[in-house]
């Protein structure tokens, strides 16, 4: 009778761990309509003063939906040849320092926060995406000088755009109504 437990136990253990996997292909999980096939995705709308987010998110997204998907994705034009188009406005960007260095007293660590809303909308109007409060946050190094400060900017919100866009494609394939 213990031997018969212990086997049910591990066949019960065994069935458990592999449910629950998730293991698939690229783009097999998807719930996109199947008639979609092309996306449009215009550079995304900034309502804050970041400078140059709205770009490096937008051609973040683009990269990686070309990467994961095979999906045609357009990036310009008013939407009309394509039979979706990803919609994102750049709502609110932060920069809050994290931690200092004692000797200087100068910040030498910063947080950078963005929050997006993105919606996926068909050609016919109706919405099959959509995040009024798609979040982003990464942490960066400042350096000593001004100058090296200003680039490490421009590449950490370039860093953050690829995460962004990898965390946003990766919950808009498996997130669809």
């Amino acid at each position: 009778m213990r031997r018969v437990l212990q086997v049910g136990a591990a066949a019960l253990a065994l069935a458990l761990t592999t449910m629950g996997c998730g293991y698939h292909q690229v783009g097999a999980a998807a719930h996109i309509p199947a008639n979609v096939r092309t996306l449009e995705v215009p550079i995304f709308v900034s309502k804050v003063q970041g400078y140059n987010t709205e770009t490096a998110f937008t051609q973040a997204v683009v990269r990686e939906l070309n990467t994961r998907t095979s999906y045609r994705v357009l990036t310009s034009g008013d939407g009309s040849g394509a039979d979706a188009v990803l919609k994102g406005t750049i709502v609110k960007e932060t920069v809050s320092p994290l931690t200092y260095d004692s000797s200087s007293g100068q910040t030498s660590s910063y947080l950078v926060s963005v929050t997006a809303n993105v919606q996926l909308v068909a050609h016919d109007g109706t919405v099959l995406y959509k995040n009024d409060e798609f979040a982003w946050r990464e942490q960066y190094q400042s350096t000593q000088d001004l100058t090296g400060f200003v680039q490490e900017d421009g590449a950490a919100v370039r860093r953050m755009g690829r995460d962004f866009a990898e965390a946003l494609v990766g919950d808009m394939l498996e997130s669809f109504r």
